[in-house]
Parts: C-alpha cells; structure tokens; sequence
C-alpha cells in the first residue's frame, strides 16, 4: 500500500461539494468548492470567493440530468440513459452539443465563478458508454481551455485520459478511493485494499508525472466510516471531502451503521 503521495501533508477537509442551495456563510476557508450555478446569484459568488480559495461550479462533459436547464436543448443530441442519476449520455460529435456545453461555461464564469468543475470524464475512457468519443472529448476541452485560459479546471475521474487531458485542467479528483457505494442496496462501505491500492497509484502517477494537485471524495453515512477514511486518507497529501452520495447539503452522520 502506497503511504504517502509526497512529504508534506495539508489541511485536512479542504474541499466542499454541494450540489443543493445552502447559505454562503456555511460555506468558509476551503482551498476547493464545488457548487451548482443555479442556486447563486453574483454577490453570493462574489462573498463565497472572499471567504474561499478557489469556487467553481459543477458541469457535466458526459451526461445531461433530465432535470437540468439545457436539457431540451440537447435532448435530441444523447447516446442512451444512465438510470442512477436519471441523465443522458451526450453526444460530443453534434455542434450543437459543443455549443451549448461552451455557452455553459461561459455563463459561469460570467457569473464569478473562478472555474469549472467538469464531471462524467470517466465516461470516455475504454469502458465508459462514450469510449469511442475521446477524440470529441479532447477537442472540447481544449476549446474551452483557449476561450478560458485563466479559468480553474477541476477534471473528476477519467485517469486513462490525463495525458491529453492534462493540458487543459488545473486539477484532479477521484471518487470513492476507499470507499464503494453499492446504488442497487443503498450501502454504504469500504472498498477492497486491493482495488484502493490501483487508485492510490494513479494518485500518486498524477501528482508525481502531471504535477496536478489531487482531491478526493468520498461517501459516509455513519461516525464510524466517516472517521475509518479519514484515518486511512490521514497520510496522503491529498484535499478532501466526505459527505452523503447525493451531495445535497452539509455533511452529517449518525452515530450508529445503518
């Protein structure tokens, strides 16, 4: 098992993720926040920045939920449905797909939003519903980098991807590292050592060869888990966070296993 990712350790929990609306106030001293658009207008973004390091918000390259926005904008434009989140798979070979994803960020960072938080890579790698789409993926990313060279790009998952990627993101974050929960039951646990150990290579290969901070996120619903990945994240120089597989509100956990 790999101990470390470098020599020096830092803060702990520096990183927040809620896609639900909470007040600005709740939200202080993090190096890293992820949050929906919608749910803040520019002087809530504006304060959030005051109080915090970096403040993006979340968008997904890969999937459109039914829920969102933009979704009859590119209903027509999807490849299939991904049933746990009720979403569509996107097709990045349509222009018009390229377009609205683009006129998305802008209106993000228009807003303040120092960068974006860009979801569902993962999804054009060699098993994900979109493999064939990697070509797509690059061209994207890099359109949006050059119309946005200062924004902050938080890139989620897609490790077989990050030496193209790499040039267009300012970070990376996995989830569920030492943790799987299982959406058939419900359940919340550990994952295999073994399978945590492949991850904590790629974390250490993206630290050590791409220079990218990384950031993890995983899932608890009870002390007992929650404490039992803190102690095991405990060694790795790595910002992180821990919190209810919906990410709706802040975290909390009840005092017992469910």
């Amino acid at each position: 098992m790999i101990a470390y990712l470098s020599e020096s350790k830092v803060n702990k929990s520096s990183v927040f993720v809620c896609y639900g609306k909470i007040k600005t106030d709740q939200i202080k001293g993090y190096s890293y926040v992820i949050l929906e658009e919608k749910h803040y207008n520019k002087e809530e973004i504006r304060l959030l920045k005051k109080q915090n390091k970096h403040v993006v918000a979340y968008i997904s390259l890969g999937e459109v939920n039914s829920n969102a926005t933009h979704f009859n904008l590119l209903k027509d434009n999807t490849l299939g449905k991904n049933n746990n989140w009720n979403s569509h798979y996107l097709d990045l070979s349509k222009d018009k797909t390229v377009i609205v994803l683009s006129r998305l960020v802008k209106k993000c960072l228009d807003k303040g939003f120092d960068g974006m938080f860009l979801d569902n890579i993962d999804n054009f790698t060699s098993f994900g519903p979109q493999k064939n789409q990697k070509k797509e993926l690059f061209s994207l990313l890099k359109k949006i980098r050059q119309a946005n060279p200062d924004a902050f790009f938080i890139q989620n998952a897609g490790f077989e991807l990050i030496n193209d990627t790499s040039l267009y993101v300012n970070a990376v974050l996995f989830e569920s590292v030492f943790t799987n929960y299982q959406f058939s039951t419900k359940k919340y646990q550990l994952r295999e050592q073994k399978e945590t150990d492949i991850y904590l290579n790629k974390l250490k290969t993206v630290t050590e060869k791409y220079n990218l901070p990384v950031l993890l996120v995983e899932y608890a619903d009870n002390q007992e888990l929650y404490k039992n990945i803190q102690q095991k994240i405990n060694n790795l120089n790595v910002s992180y966070f821990i919190g209810s597989i919906d990410l709706q509100g802040i975290p909390s956990f009840s005092n017992s296993k469910k």
